[in-house]
């Protein structure tokens, strides 16, 4: 089992920008795998971003170029940097993370995870 420990949700306004913080308690976070996936109300649990043990990174086409996934292997902390927040953002956003390697084109795939966080939410107003 591998702890994962989301912080930094919130409530904020359109054009607004949060940064989740993911804290992974083991001493070789660097040899995982590791995503963000978003569940809203009444939709299914989907992929926001993705990070492999490269450092490589992919994004939803929804969130391209608003939002940033970065690790600090030192600190063993994974984070989602999020601007120009918009209303269809709000969630419950999650973190995830698996061992060893994965293909990039598999990050954004909730079952490619085995470990998850219990989510940290994010609400943006009009």
């Amino acid at each position: 089992q591998v702890p994962l420990v989301e912080s930094g949700g919130g409530s904020v306004q359109a054009g607004g920008s949060l940064r989740l913080s993911c804290a992974v308690s083991t001493y070789t976070a660097s040899r995982y795998y590791m995503g963000w996936f978003r569940q809203a109300p009444g939709k299914e649990r989907e992929g926001v971003a993705g990070i492999d043990t490269s450092g490589s990174t992919i994004y939803a086409d929804s969130v391209k170029g608003r939002f940033t996934i970065s690790q600090d292997n030192a600190k063993n902390t994974l984070y989602l940097q999020m601007n120009s927040l918009k209303p269809e953002d709000t969630a419950m956003y999650y973190c995830a993370a698996g061992w060893g390697f994965l293909h990039s084109g598999w990050l954004l795939q909730r079952g490619s995870y085995p470990y998850w966080g219990q989510g940290t939410q994010v609400t943006v107003s009009s």
